[in-house]
């Protein structure tokens, strides 16, 4: 007998592969779905380890046929054009570094997972993501995956409680090459297909051309921390915080410099050396819990400050639908448009999109203010109510 049927999100890649696997040998009736979401504008490109070819839509559809299971496909690039590439070249337009990947799971995967399921009259959805959901009395926890190089919950912060309550991630409490032994035991087609690397929909992963072709350049100054002009730039959505090369700024022959802001309202790009990338505060907008509630008050967590970041300890401070950050040790290179997250050990606590950030000297006053608000609560951890009500998703909408 059925434990219920899931309807799984089919990538052609070995980790959905392998997640349709698990669940049916588990007992659930599967339904394998594919999204359309981008086709290569340049067939002759260099198209690297993406997510997104016809070639992959058919290794989901042949995994499906071989595991017997029902394959369903639904074309999603008018939805992705909106949300995901205009989005991403509107940010970079305005001198942000945005993530893709949680545009595209927070307004178009989950969201089709879980209309798609309700037509299909299924009980849960499933991805092939590195993370893992728990459930804890009347509250539903996300947490990292098990192998922590390929964890993904960062990119799943946004998820609340009615998501999670319906969601299962199999392959995440599996190491990768557990997942891969999995896929070839079971003689699956995709067992050695390589792991998607780049953003889907730039293949050879030159986001400076791709950019450059949707937007109009408007030229402006490379200018040093105090403001005096270095040199000119083509347009500030060619550059992000922390780059040191392709600059085009000549004779630099000294110590190196990297971008260490970008003033859109200006059109400036402020350069700088290495120590000046080093930032102890930022803010954060569009700032989400998993449990739907924001924390009480100020409270200790580790974040991360990009994906591939490693956690740092800090004092998050909530606000209205924002929050504050304080570093104990200075973070290299925290960038405008891409997310923080928040973590109590092993625990998603939510997230948020960076607004800015700030270096705080430890011997002025607002230093002291700081280092006397985490000694005045040093044990707190984690600060996340229990008793979350399953259908909040946000602290503020």
């Amino acid at each position: 007998m059925s434990k219920g049927r899931v309807v799984v999100a089919m990538s052609g890649g070995v980790d959905s592969s392998v997640a349709a696997l698990l669940l049916q040998q588990q007992g659930y009736e599967v339904v394998g779905v594919t999204m359309r979401l981008w086709t290569l504008e340049r067939p002759n490109a260099r198209v690297g380890r993406t997510c997104c070819s016809i070639e992959d839509v058919d290794d989901a559809r042949r995994v499906c046929q071989m595991l017997g299971v029902r394959h369903y496909f639904q074309n999603f690039e008018r939805e992705f054009q909106e949300h995901v590439v205009d989005y991403f070249v509107r940010e970079y337009d305005r001198g942000r570094t945005p993530h893709p990947c949680l545009a595209c799971n927070d307004k178009i995967k989950f969201d089709f997972l879980l209309r798609r399921s309700m037509f299909l009259d299924a009980d849960f959805i499933a991805t092939g993501h590195y993370a893992r959901v728990r459930c804890d009395g009347d509250r539903i926890r996300l947490l990292k995956g098990v192998d922590e190089s390929k964890d993904q919950s960062y990119v799943l912060f946004t998820l609340g409680q009615s998501e999670l309550g319906r969601l299962m991630l199999p392959v995440g409490e599996y190491p990768k090459s557990e997942i891969r032994r999995i896929a070839a035991d079971a003689g699956l087609l995709v067992a050695d297909k390589p792991d998607s690397q780049e953003i889907c929909f730039i293949p050879d992963n030159d986001y400076r051309r791709f950019v450059a072709d949707r937007t109009r350049s408007k030229p402006g100054d490379f200018v040093d921390s105090a403001g005096a002009v270095l040199g000119r730039h083509e347009g500030i959505q060619h550059f992000t915080v922390g780059q040191r090369r392709r600059l085009g700024l000549p004779g630099n022959t000294g110590e190196p410099i990297y971008v260490t802001r970008i003033v859109a309202e200006t059109n400036q790009v402020v350069l700088g050396p290495r120590h000046e990338l080093d930032q102890m505060r930022l803010w954060a907008s569009k700032v989400s819990y998993v449990s739907g509630h924001a924390p009480d008050g100020p409270t200790r967590v580790t974040a991360k400050i990009r994906y591939k970041a490693i956690h740092a300890s800090a004092t998050l401070i909530p606000g209205d639908g924002t929050a504050e950050l304080n570093f104990d040790a200075p973070q290299r290179a925290v960038t405008p448009g891409q997310a923080v997250v928040f973590y109590d050990g092993e625990e998603v606590i939510g997230g948020g999109i960076i607004e800015t950030a700030s270096p705080i000297d430890p011997a002025s006053n607002e230093g002291q203010e700081r280092n006397g608000l985490q000694r005045h609560h040093p044990a707190r951890v984690s600060g996340v109510p229990g008793g979350a009500e399953r259908s909040a998703r946000r602290a503020h909408a």
